[in-house]
């Protein structure tokens, strides 16, 4: 069922231009997508969501734009060269490459959903007065499916942290675990590929012009640490704030834009004093969930996954997880860097990265806590939980149907939609002369073809949150009709006041007033 309403949601995607495939008319480009007019606007909104909860709500937090380029020993500090590698192994049958670690991940997400099935089950069965943690804790089913998974996932982190690519095979072998093509498990080794993609800078094609594409924006920020911290005068702690590309050439690209070659980030990298990490770690976790549930997607869908593998820089992390059509998967970041960043960067440059604490009057290499979402991802996130199809009752009893955006008004592509009922009669030109006075605030469109039903329709697929009809009372009443996305309710108002219930509606400050 969740795999035919991602497939619907893909088409929709195109349909009515939020996503294409990039260079399509080439027959297009493997894990490369374009944003159409409404994908475009609808990003940017979520980008200034982003950008003003964490820039303008926090006066200790500034914003940057580094470059993609950067200088290649940039990547030797943060261990990109040495370390940025996928595990990936092949099916002989198939000829498919799937990443080790997603197979194994993947594997375990089908146990847990065992054990989610036992537990919808006794709910059903005892309704208000089931205790799910202490079933958890005494059924039978579920203690031997978390043994299980336990079992595994201990096995599986530890080969991880081992690097030993042959045991992580044999848990591959051990757990029956086969290709979804073939549906064999005559796997080859597994091997590990390095991510980033490199090209050469000037004319010369010798290999001490190699530079990267990046495949994270932090760096960017961590070798600017200093320029920031002394022009800013910024005092400890502070955080730096970016929006960027970033390039992985993933081999095993796919499920639409969840995960891609050239993607976009929403990071911030805070500074804080050595000792105190652990406590803004907890802080940004809930400020980060709060961000998340403020748009209204639904609570049940987020969820916290602590890392079972800490990356080598870090020394607590968690993702917080969407349910996508897809699953529950990573859609943000936090993590505690520790000083790596700062450290390596200051033995490898020779620079001194640190910072004077006057109170303290000592200096010290500030460690860094880190929020890392992918805009793309949510992008995904919000387009698949606003997707709906519904039934709706005609007035003579008949059923009619739609597809509907419920994307948060304030991050909808397109605020409102103007129709004059008829093209005749003057209608169009007192339409105009609306649009023309909202459009400064709000983007607005014009529509005058079709019915009004097939108009509505057409704005209810984009997530157009309110429709204005022009009709032949408005020329003597000076009244519209306004209608609802999302209850398709209409409401006759004053146009002298719509501007003051749309600003209502729709403007983001009241969003950022929530958080």
């Amino acid at each position: 069922m969740s795999e035919d309403i991602f497939k619907k949601i893909i088409a929709h995607s195109k349909e009515y231009g939020f996503i294409f495939q990039s260079s399509e008319i080439y027959d297009g480009l493997s894990a490369v997508y374009d944003y159409g007019q409404n994908g475009s606007e609808l990003k940017n909104n979520i980008k200034r969501y982003w950008w003003d909860a964490m820039v303008r709500l926090n006066e200790n937090i500034v914003g940057i734009d580094a470059a993609i380029f950067m200088h290649p020993t940039t990547w030797k500090a943060s261990g990109h060269v040495g370390a940025f590698n996928d595990p990936l192994i092949d099916n002989k049958d198939s000829k498919k490459r799937y990443r080790a670690d997603v197979l194994i991940e993947e594997h375990l997400a089908k146990i847990e959903a065992k054990i989610d099935k036992e537990i919808e089950k006794a709910q059903k069965r005892w309704g208000e007065t089931f205790n799910e943690v202490e079933f958890r804790n005494t059924n039978a089913r579920v203690l031997e499916n978390q043994a299980k998974i336990d079992q595994i996932k201990k096995r599986f982190v530890d080969a991880l942290n081992a690097n030993d690519l042959e045991e992580v095979r044999q848990v591959i072998l051990d757990n029956d675990i086969v290709c979804a093509v073939s549906g064999t498990k005559n796997w080859t080794e597994v091997r590990q590929f390095n991510l980033m993609f490199d090209t050469k800078l000037g004319s010369v094609t010798d290999e001490a012009n190699t530079i990267y594409l990046r495949p994270e924006t932090a760096q960017g920020i961590f070798v600017n640490y200093l320029n920031v911290q002394k022009t800013g005068r910024m005092k400890i702690p502070f955080g730096i704030a970016q929006i960027g590309k970033a390039f992985r050439n993933e081999i095993v690209a796919r499920q639409f834009i969840f995960r891609m070659r050239e993607f976009e980030q929403m990071e911030m990298q805070f500074f804080v004093k050595p000792g105190t990490e652990m406590q803004w770690f907890e802080q940004w976790k809930e400020t980060r969930i709060k961000w998340h549930k403020t748009l209204g997607l639904g609570n049940e869908n987020y969820r916290f996954h602590n890392h079972d593998k800490l990356a080598h820089y870090a020394n607590a992390a968690t993702d917080i997880e969407f349910r996508f059509p897809i699953g529950f998967k990573e859609l943000e970041g936090i993590h505690s860097r520790t000083d790596f960043d700062l450290t390596q960067h200051q033995e490898f440059s020779g620079k001194k990265l640190q910072y004077f604490d006057s109170i303290e009057n000592k200096s010290y290499v500030p460690y860094v806590i880190e929020t890392s979402i992918g805009l793309d991802r949510m992008f995904l996130a919000i387009l698949s939980s606003s997707f709906q199809e519904e039934e709706i009752a005609k007035e003579d009893g008949t059923k009619d149907s739609r597809v509907v955006l419920r994307i948060p008004p304030a991050l909808a592509p397109v605020k409102l939609a103007i129709f004059p009922l008829v093209k005749k009669d003057g209608l169009p030109e007192k339409a105009i002369e609306i649009f023309n006075t909202l459009k400064y605030d709000f983007n607005c469109q014009y529509e005058e073809k079709d019915t009004i039903g097939k108009r509505y329709r057409r704005q209810d697929a984009i997530g157009t949150p309110y429709c204005i009809t022009i009709d032949h009372e408005t020329l003597t009443d000076n009244k519209v009709t306004i209608r609802d996305r999302d209850t398709m309710q209409q409401e006759r108002v004053e146009i002298s006041k719509l501007h003051e219930i749309l600003d209502r509606k729709v403007n983001m400050k009241y969003l950022l007033e929530q958080l």
